[in-house]
Order: C-alpha cells, then sequence, then structure tokens
C-alpha cells in the first residue's frame, strides 16, 4: 500500500480512517475538500484541482481522501489500493450531524452546529443510487487493485487494528 485512495458517501467516515491509517503507515494525507475549497466555500477552477491533483500523484506515495467522481478513475489509475467506505446512507447522515460545529483539518471551514443543507442531505441520501454504481463499475474494472469495500464501521476498526498490529501493512 504506497498510493491508497478512500472513497465512499459523505460522512462515511473517510477523514477520520485516513487520519489513522495515515498514523499507521507514515504515507503522506492529502484530503481533496482542502485542495478544491478556499475557507469563503468558493473553491479552486476544475483545471487548477487537476493540475494539484495530478502533481501529488506523481509522488511515490500518497492517500487521497475524497469521493469527487469527476476525478475517481484518473485517481483509480494511479493507486495501487482503494478503501472504499459503503456505508448505509442513515449512518452517513448521523456522522455529518456529529461533525457539525467542529473544526475538521479535512475541511477549510467548521459549520455552525444547527447548518442543515438540504441540497447536501439530498445528495447523501441519493448517494447509493446516483454514485455508488459508477464506483462499483469503477471497482469492477480495477479488479486487479488492492480493494477493501467496508459495509460498516466495525470493519474499519478492524482493518486499523489489524495494520497497527502488522507494523503498517496489512495482511489478509
Amino acid at each position: 500500500m504506497n498510493r491508497i485512495i478512500v472513497i465512499g458517501c459523505p460522512g462515511a467516515g473517510k477523514s477520520t480512517f485516513s487520519r489513522a491509517l495515515h498514523a499507521a503507515v507514515g504515507i503522506p494525507l492529502y484530503y481533496l475538500d482542502m485542495l478544491y475549497w478556499n475557507p469563503d466555500r468558493t473553491h479552486i477552477s476544475r483545471e487548477a484541482f487537476s493540475l494539484l491533483l495530478t502533481k501529488i500523484m506523481h509522488q511515490p506515495q500518497w492517500i487521497l481522501d475524497g469521493n469527487y467522481q469527476s476525478t475517481l478513475e484518473l485517481r483509480m489509475q494511479s493507486c495501487d489500493t482503494v478503501i472504499f467506505l459503503d456505508l448505509p446512507a442513515e449512518i452517513c447522515l448521523q456522522g455529518i450531524r456529529s461533525r457539525r460545529g467542529r473544526p475538521r483539518p479535512d475541511m477549510p471551514w467548521t459549520e455552525s452546529s444547527d447548518e442543515e443543507d438540504p441540497v447536501f442531505s439530498s445528495f447523501v441520501q441519493n448517494f447509493h443510487t446516483q454514485c455508488r454504481p459508477q464506483i462499483l463499475t469503477l471497482l469492477e474494472t480495477y479488479s486487479y487493485k488492492n480493494i477493501y469495500r467496508f459495509t460498516n464501521r466495525d470493519e474499519t476498526e478492524a482493518f486499523l487494528k489489524q495494520i497497527h498490529n502488522h507494523g503498517g501493512s496489512y495482511a489478509d
């Protein structure tokens, strides 16, 4: 595991998982949200984002945290390992609610504790029907990669525990 992407629905725990994985293996961690978004909630151009992403992907090791469907296939081509947090929408919505009002290292702003974005919530609720099929198709296309698909938080914790117990590597 040298070039790792961590993907899944918002609220699935990608950033929490990525931080724990980074701590276990010492590979540089990059949050796509931090690359794409500015603190004032504007974003950089797609071209600038692609340039930053390409520069990172030319490095020998990285963990890229984030979904960003528009660059997903590019990241799948470049990675050797895919971690797909395939959790139910209800769990993801709970994850989003629990992080509101807290500063996060993976976002350039802090959402207020009472801030509910109906468009974002709808995206999360529809992720399994609108985004997940493309992810599953890409996972099949790149099935020769190391692919780990977790459907609950216990599985992610067991994976991370095994990495810690094996000195930064994963043994099936």
